[in-house]
């Protein structure tokens, strides 16, 4: 059973989520009598910037949205509220019931085959990757991916298991200096004690789910789900039969993959040559 995501008309009156971002900060701005560069150098950002977000052009960070509430007065949180529905907007349609999930996941099993998972990808990592793609709202792209992460800065993160692919280390997604942060992020996480990293040797010949990423999420209450990634779009699966295979799956990946320690190794020595 996949579960779709749900029919929701973006647009109020002619206005999407982020056009109405940009309009309130506008008008609050303006009832204060405060310039596009003065409201900027509060929020550590620029003129354009500005313009940009109350044109509705571009996705504020949640920084932003925290400035307004502290600057614009009777903002009661009203801006920061405003912002979490503008960045569910800001993901593909397909993609917004899993994060939604994501972000109530206590645990989350991640394997794929060709990239380093999106919830962990440096910002560098992840604008090479969708300037690949060409797309027209790229900053928007980036900007959204990033605030995924914010789940792993919490004080009780979920906890994290990644299994990669040896080729992922070895795959020039962008230069060497974007490719060594990021692999240094990942080792941070590898050797964090909350989370997992392993990888598989290219010398592997064949393991379960061989070529097909796929994540296991889990909660404190209610069955665990599988996104299985896809082109052009990727899908949530909740149907138990599935979930168990999927399971199965990621526990044989665990024990063909390298163990934690060795995979650690493995990270240095790329690190090593790239820098």
């Amino acid at each position: 059973m996949k579960i779709e995501s749900p029919a929701v008309d973006a647009r109020d009156d002619g206005v999407s989520p982020l056009g109405a971002f940009g309009r309130e900060v506008r008008l609050e701005r303006e009832r204060l009598g405060m310039t596009r560069a003065q409201l900027g150098n509060r929020a550590h950002c620029g003129y354009s910037l500005v313009a940009k977000i109350e044109s509705g052009d571009r996705v504020a960070v949640r920084e932003f949205a925290e400035t307004c509430d502290e600057v614009f007065p009777h903002a009661n949180g009203r801006f920061v509220r405003l912002w979490e529905l503008v960045l569910m907007f800001a993901y593909p349609s397909w993609f917004r019931p899993y994060v939604r999930l994501e972000q109530i996941a206590t645990a989350i099993c991640a394997y794929h085959p060709i990239l380093v998972p999106g919830l962990v990808q440096t910002e560098g990592y992840a604008r090479a990757i969708f300037q690949g793609r060409r797309p027209p709202n790229l900053d928007d792209l980036v900007t959204a991916r990033m605030e995924r992460q914010r789940i792993l800065a919490r004080e009780e993160p979920p906890r994290l298991w990644l299994i990669l692919e040896e080729g992922v280390l070895r795959r020039g997604i962008a230069e060497p200096s974007v490719m060594a942060a990021q692999f240094e992020q990942l080792r941070r996480i590898a050797t964090n004690p909350h989370h997992v990293v392993q990888f598989i040797p290219d010398s592997t010949a064949s393991y379960p789910a061989v070529g097909y990423p796929y994540s296991v999420l889990s909660f404190d209450e209610g069955a665990d789900v599988v996104h299985a990634d896809g082109f052009p779009a990727g899908h949530v699966i909740a149907e138990s039969d599935a979930v168990r295979t999927a399971r199965r799956a990621y526990d044989l990946l665990k024990a063909t993959a390298l163990p934690p320690e060795e995979s650690v190794a493995l990270l240095d020595s790329v690190l090593k040559d790239l820098t």
